[in-house]
């Protein structure tokens, strides 16, 4: 048996155990893109490297206090901004959603408590449950920042499921004080969907028997793989559930290997082994802003993007190959470039290379940027691509600046050396 565990509401969760007087209200964790990141003054900001998915950012401001209520999500004109990264069932009572406006959210929900992010602590927690299911199940797989699987196969027998999965999450409970739902079934995929249904704080396990009623009349949507265009594809052809997907094998399969596989997926025909260790094949940071049409800021604002990337890269220590940016305008207009070099990476090349990307990806001169995103990926470890050796030897002394820089930076913060440009 597989086992998917998730815990609940856990940025709110993790809130709770600071605050105890939450217990029982409304409350949700509100999340702004990090302008911050961009003032003269910037510090604090802090680089998660191990765990990624929704709502969790690679770069982040480390966690202030005095930020921490509506305040924090108001702009200079007293407007709330920002959305939610997730409610407590109490909020959701209210119909208070993930990713809805905190204005909107306030509206259904007046007396909404709302906290501002506290990156630090939910790494802390999450690492913290790695390390004690490490203790009890031989193989573990950290998906996101509060999501794991786990591989009871020779290790609990059948029949035993049940019991060891609600013993476990009740000592999870004990041990880090967040509540979680466990689900089980013979495939991660199933395991997840019995998650969904066993919360909140629940359990939930599916044998093979149960598979066909327990997916019958389970919204295609909920089922992990299938995105919004596949979820169109299917609803334009009637399938409406996983159940009338099941029956419909011939239509779905028709669609290419990918469908073909989603539809042994669904079935519990197909499954992928627990992995224990994940490689990251790319990284990027991205911020939206208030529309800014001065390009003198914006091209300020790409060093300092790159700055924080090259820290994330070199803390990597990996040499990435492709290189892509990103430009989102005004009314929703958008436009990229990318580039393929495999060169000694370094700060100040990386820098140069950010900058011509965006006076290329800059295409609509006359609209107001709302916000970049860089992306490098293809690391030299994966693609085993080889390094050109022109002008090898400056850019190897160039390295070595970027590298005492990075040390100093490691030792005082990423905001310690900055580019004149920033400035």
């Amino acid at each position: 048996m597989k086992i998917h565990i998730d815990i609940d509401c856990f940025f709110v969760s993790a809130t709770r155990i600071k605050e105890h007087s939450l217990h029982g209200k409304p409350v949700a964790i509100g999340g702004r893109s990090d302008t911050k990141i961009f003032n003269k003054e910037a510090k604090c900001q802090s680089v998660n490297l191990e765990n990624s998915g929704s709502f969790v950012p690679t770069f982040y401001k480390s966690y202030d206090k005095s930020d921490d209520d509506i305040e924090a999500f108001k702009d200079k004109d007293g407007r709330v901004r920002g959305i939610l990264t997730t409610s407590s069932y109490e909020a959701r009572a209210y119909g208070v959603k993930t990713a809805m406006s905190i204005k909107e959210a306030l509206g259904l929900c007046p007396h909404l408590i709302i906290k501002a992010p506290d990156m630090s602590l939910y790494q802390k927690l999450s690492h913290e449950l790695h390390e004690f299911l490490q203790t009890k199940i031989p193989l573990v797989e950290q998906a996101s920042i509060d999501e794991f699987y786990g591989d009871l196969s020779g290790w609990i027998e059948d029949e035993d499921v049940p019991r060891f999965i609600d013993d476990l999450r009740l000592e999870i409970q004990k041990v880090t004080k967040l509540p979680v739902s466990i689900g089980a079934a013979p495939t991660r995929y199933i395991a997840k969907l019995a998650t969904t249904n066993a919360k909140p704080f629940g359990c939930k396990i599916v044998y093979p028997h149960e598979l066909d009623n327990f997916i019958e009349k389970i919204p295609v949507g909920a089922f992990a793989g299938i995105g919004k265009s596949m979820k169109e594809k299917l609803q334009s052809v009637q399938i409406h559930t996983l159940g009338e997907l099941q029956r419909r094998r011939g239509t779905v399969e028709s669609w290419g290997p990918y469908a073909k596989e989603l539809y042994a997926r669904v079935c519990g025909m197909s499954d992928d082994e627990i992995q224990t260790t994940h490689v990251r094949k790319s990284i990027g940071i991205s911020r939206t802003f208030d529309p800014l049409y001065d390009r003198t800021e914006l091209k300020r604002r790409v060093h300092v993007l790159a700055r924080h990337l090259s820290f994330a890269i070199l803390k990597l220590d990996v040499i990435p190959t492709v290189f892509h940016l990103s430009i989102a305008y005004e009314m929703n207009q958008k436009s990229h470039k990318n580039i393929s070099l495999c060169e000694v990476f370094t700060e100040k090349k990386f820098d140069s290379l950010c900058l011509e990307l965006f006076r290329e990806a800059d295409i609509y001169k006359r609209l107001q940027v709302r916000g970049i995103s860089i992306n490098c990926s293809s690391f030299t470890r994966e693609s085993r691509k080889e390094l050109s050796l022109i002008n090898f030897e400056d850019e190897q002394k160039m390295r070595k600046l970027t590298e005492h820089s990075q040390e100093i930076r490691e030792k005082y913060g990423i905001d310690m050396l900055k580019w004149g440009s920033e400035l």
